[in-house]
């Protein structure tokens, strides 16, 4: 049986999120969820020269009960150049920047107008970079299934994942800064570890 794990669809997911779904040979996603504010589906956090960065993207409208697909990107908005701008001046540097930034940079000048289809693509991206083999499935309505796993709802930015059991970190080479911070995006792991990046993931799972 495929161990399937039921998830949400973040943006650049962070390193608890690939430690959680280290074991899945099937992610599930759920479209028609409602959307969750003070989460992580639109905004993920970068490490720059002085500080920790929040990238968000910004969202139409007053958000009422709408599910995830329905929720559109406020494309009159220059947030596509400050996201470029801002990964460019955190890992500009880095050792696996000029492999890994073409195909994101790519991946934001599809001018998404769903937060759901952008969330999809760069995580897909993220998984290709990562070498996995996990398969992305969205869940349709009234289907019956269950899950090795279901960590709807549970990473969220307000508690900290030492407070869950998922993740352990493992520290690696970070750009700036003196103390490792566990916290932060996919993207920093793969900018700077590059082919090793899964591996550290896999040293993260926190033993249960």
């Amino acid at each position: 049986m495929t161990k399937s794990i039921a998830v949400d669809l973040y943006y650049f997911p962070n390193l608890e999120f690939f430690a959680a779904i280290a074991e899945a040979e099937e992610l599930v996603f759920f479209p028609e969820e409602i959307y969750q504010r003070q989460s992580y589906f639109n905004r993920t956090q970068i490490r720059l020269a002085n500080k920790v960065g929040t990238l968000s993207v910004p969202i139409q409208g007053r958000r009422p009960r709408l599910s995830q697909e329905d929720i559109k990107i406020d494309n009159s908005q220059n947030w596509v150049n400050i996201h470029l701008r801002s990964i460019q001046s955190a890992y500009g540097k880095a050792p696996f920047y000029e492999y890994y930034f073409p195909y994101f940079e790519k991946g934001f000048q599809q001018n998404h107008e769903s937060l759901w289809a952008l969330n999809w693509e760069m995580l897909t991206i993220c998984l290709k970079l990562l070498g996995s083999s996990v398969k992305m499935c969205v869940h349709e309505k009234g289907q019956d299934q269950t899950w090795a796993k279901d960590i709807r709802g549970e990473l969220v930015p307000s508690v900290p994942f030492s407070e869950r059991n998922y993740y352990q970190p493992e520290s690696y080479f970070q750009l700036f800064g003196l103390d490792f911070d566990p916290s932060l995006s996919i993207l920093d792991l793969l900018f700077c570890e590059g082919p090793a990046s899964i591996s550290i993931i896999l040293k993260s799972v926190k033993k249960q």
